[in-house]
């Protein structure tokens, strides 16, 4: 009987009632009804097909707060994923990120709603790429940044995250016993890094497509408009960003940093879902800005998630010899002690300068 909120029933009202608080700054009224029944959907089909799903940082809210079982960056999902009982993993996220799970959880059904769903960082570099690279300098520690593909990963000595970045290249080139390393594939991380260390930096000319859309201009026109804004930037901008803003970090320094400080106003310089999705839990903190959309995030929606589950629909596989080689990479990572905090790019009081060479 559709006798609740919206035209719901009084269960389904009950059962989805604490996303929608989560959610009803960024659903209108008209959306929920056909959200709410996609996600007790969903939740129902998850317990029949002994399924987790791990919603990234950039899903929409619906997803993140509504059918999402782990939230967060990429590796920490797939770390999530790894330790879960579940038999099926479903990635609400991008391919390589899928790939990264298969990696991590071999003997696990890895889906992915929609196979489209890639990413113009993973794909500016191969493991061809990268084998040629070796050739070039060899001898020379290879760190790949995770946003990458599993045959990438495969050619990899170690892999990295925006929050431990400089603290794996500075072991690398410790443990490698060199002065410089190749940290790819992108080349605003790599440029961000090498003003926070003195290890020398070679890097590669891949970009996230949302990041590098920002400019400085865009950070000039927050601040015009809402002078007491605090502004927050993620370190695959290019560095002229980073120096404009107020702090600099990665996807979990910076929700750590409104979770904690919860300052009045905020921009975050990152794809627009981020906002949306920490906003569900400060709902105090207003969130303003310029918002730029990752077009291979959004091709997940609730529905092909549905679909998935319903049809155990698009397995992501990884060649066992590949997702060997990439797993030690990925664990060489895992097994050093985590930094004590998230890396915080502070290029304003930064200990120098010193220009990547861009390969």
């Amino acid at each position: 009987m559709a006798d609740g909120m919206f035209g719901l029933s009084k269960e389904l009202e009950r059962e989805t009632a604490p996303v929608w608080g989560k959610v009803k700054d960024h659903v209108t009224p008209m959306e929920w009804p056909a959200q709410a029944a996609l996600i007790s959907e969903i939740n129902a089909l998850k317990k029949q097909r002994d399924a987790v799903i791990l919603a990234h940082n950039y899903m929409t809210p619906e997803i993140f707060h509504g059918v999402g079982d782990y939230v967060g960056d990429s590796l920490g999902l797939a770390k999530e994923a790894a330790k879960s009982k579940a038999k099926v993993i479903v990635q609400a996220g991008v391919h390589f990120m899928a790939e990264t799970s298969k990696i991590l959880s071999p003997e696990k059904t890895v889906l992915i709603p929609d196979l489209r769903a890639g990413c113009s960082l993973a794909s500016s570099i191969t493991g061809a790429d990268v084998r040629l690279i070796k050739q070039r300098y060899p001898g020379l520690p290879v760190i790949t940044y995770v946003n990458t593909t599993a045959d990438v990963k495969a050619e990899t000595d170690i892999c990295c995250t925006s929050a431990n970045a400089v603290q794996i290249v500075e072991w690398a080139a410790k443990e490698w016993g060199v002065d410089r390393v190749i940290l790819i594939p992108d080349e605003y991380l790599a440029r961000n890094v090498a003003a926070q260390t003195t290890v020398g930096i070679i890097a590669w000319k891949g970009h996230c497509e949302v990041h590098k859309r920002f400019t400085v201009q865009d950070i000039a026109d927050m601040r015009d408009a809402w002078p007491d804004a605090e502004v927050l930037a993620h370190p695959e901008c290019p560095e002229e960003i980073l120096r404009a803003a107020d702090f600099a970090g990665s996807t979990a320094a910076m929700t750590d940093y409104v979770e904690q400080r919860k300052p009045k106003r905020v921009v975050l310089i990152t794809e627009c879902s981020m906002a949306s999705n920490i906003k569900g839990d400060v709902p105090e903190v207003e969130f303003v800005g310029p918002c730029n959309l990752c077009p291979h995030m959004k091709r997940i929606t609730l529905e092909n998630i549905r679909d998935c589950l319903l049809n155990m629909q698009f397995e992501v596989t990884v060649p066992e010899e590949m997702a060997e080689r990439a797993r030690l990479a990925v664990q060489r990572m895992i097994d050093l002690p985590p930094p004590a905090v998230p890396a915080r790019y502070d290029l304003v009081r930064a200990r120098h300068h010193v220009d990547v060479e861009l390969i």
